[in-house]
């Protein structure tokens, strides 16, 4: 079970490595506070949007619960957590100009906390018609990171 859980994990990374979103970058702003404050910051601006939260992904928990099985010993997050939702008008605007969109669908941003310093993110997309969705992500991640 070990050894299928290692490998799979080898073959997720490399899969991220080789994708064009991870030659995009993320953004990620500081948040003055906790973790718990931040994200109940961003989950009041997400609903705030009028957006429903689909998942909320305990990325941070799942890394700290599988390190052993993957063979590793590293701390990666105090707490991290991915909050994935999408937008209706949005999603509809952007698969009409291209349906492959839905490659992006739902949109996520992350909060963590390493040794103290809590920050919110989100990925970047790729330039032309996913700009506008991006958009929407940078002004939830930023509002909530100023809160």
């Amino acid at each position: 079970m070990h050894r299928i859980i290692a490998l799979f994990t080898a073959a997720l990374g490399a899969a991220l490595l080789a994708s064009p979103l991870a030659a995009q970058g993320i953004t990620k702003y500081s948040f003055d506070g906790s973790f718990d404050d931040a994200t109940f910051a961003l989950e009041s601006e997400i609903i705030g949007k009028g957006l429903v939260i689909d998942y909320l992904a305990h990325s941070g928990e799942m890394l700290a619960r599988t390190a052993a099985d993957v063979g590793s010993n590293v701390k990666l997050f105090d707490a991290a957590d991915v909050y994935l939702f999408c937008s209706a008008v949005l999603s509809r605007k952007v698969m009409e100009i291209n349906p492959d969109n839905i490659a992006y669908c739902p949109y996520g941003i992350f909060v963590t906390d390493r040794d103290g310093k809590v920050e919110i993110g989100y990925r970047n997309f790729p330039p032309g018609e996913m700009q506008e969705v991006q958009a929407l992500l940078d002004s939830i991640a930023r509002a909530a990171a100023e809160q």
